[in-house]
């Protein structure tokens, strides 16, 4: 098992995740022990800084620093791990520029994106496409999060529709953000809207990378989490769209479309 995880957050003190080199250092191990030999680090970045030279070349600065910081100390000690970096970017603005490298992913075309306050702003689909037509393929963070979804979960569909990948947590499949974020994570696995997992880990606990790749298997999804959590991510990588991922087939699921049938 060889997992690449793409969101992250284990760049010592830039943001809320890994507030010194010690959690990068045991952020890296917990991922290595997860199974991950591939790993782009994204620490939060406001998209609207990406409007203001200044500001965004002050704050392209601080994670230039805690990236060669890391890489200096630590990358000698995980020899094995393929290391990159990125960007979570908020979506704060409606028109964000990814011309600069350091905010893409690996420096290549995909971007991680992210709704601001874990809310669903409006004309979400008109922001996502836009990123899309300017020529970087948008992948949006943790869909199963924000707040304010209708009871059908047809939003991400709409995401996916005007040009989107939807990278779902780990975390979420295992009921670690609540019941919530678990029903509409299974919800997107089943209606195969799911491009890639990943961890989000912010160098506190467990990664769950492994934990979720085991409960993926036991509800039947072995070729799901090899594709969500391999193929996919790996793809990316090398500026490659992801593989459609097949429906998961799950007991809550057929319950819902017997209930439907009696409808």
């Amino acid at each position: 098992m060889a997992l690449t995880d793409f969101h992250n957050h284990l760049i010592p003190g830039v943001d809320d995740g890994a507030q010194d080199i010690a959690e990068s250092r045991a952020g890296l191990q917990a991922m290595f022990e997860s199974g991950v030999r591939s790993l782009v680090m994204t620490p939060h970045l406001q998209g609207s800084l990406t409007r203001r030279p200044e500001a965004l070349a002050e704050r392209l600065a601080e994670l230039d620093a805690g990236w060669t910081r890391l890489t200096d100390e630590l990358a000698g000690e995980f020899p094995e791990m393929r290391l990159g970096r990125g960007a979570e970017v908020m979506l704060d603005t409606p028109e964000p520029d990814f011309s600069d490298a350091r905010v893409r992913l690996n420096g290549g075309p995909f971007v991680l994106v992210e709704f601001p306050f874990m809310t669903v702003p409006p004309q979400a689909e008109r922001v996502l496409s836009a990123i899309r037509m300017g020529g970087w393929m948008p992948i949006l963070a943790h869909p199963e999060r924000y707040g304010g979804l209708d009871a059908d979960v047809r939003a991400p569909g709409e995401w996916r529709r005007f040009g989107a990948y939807l990278q779902v947590n780990a975390g979420s499949i295992l009921g670690r953000y609540g019941e919530s974020a678990r029903r509409i994570a299974l919800t997107l696995l089943e209606r195969g809207w799911v491009d890639y997992i990943a961890s989000d880990y912010h160098a506190r606990g467990r990664a769950h990378l492994r934990a979720c790749r085991a409960r993926l298997e036991e509800m039947g999804g072995a070729e799901h989490a090899h594709l969500l959590m391999e193929v996919n991510p790996a793809r990316m990588l090398e500026g490659e769209p992801p593989l459609p991922v097949p429906p998961l087939r799950t007991k809550r699921g057929l319950l819902a479309r017997i209930a439907g049938v009696f409808r």
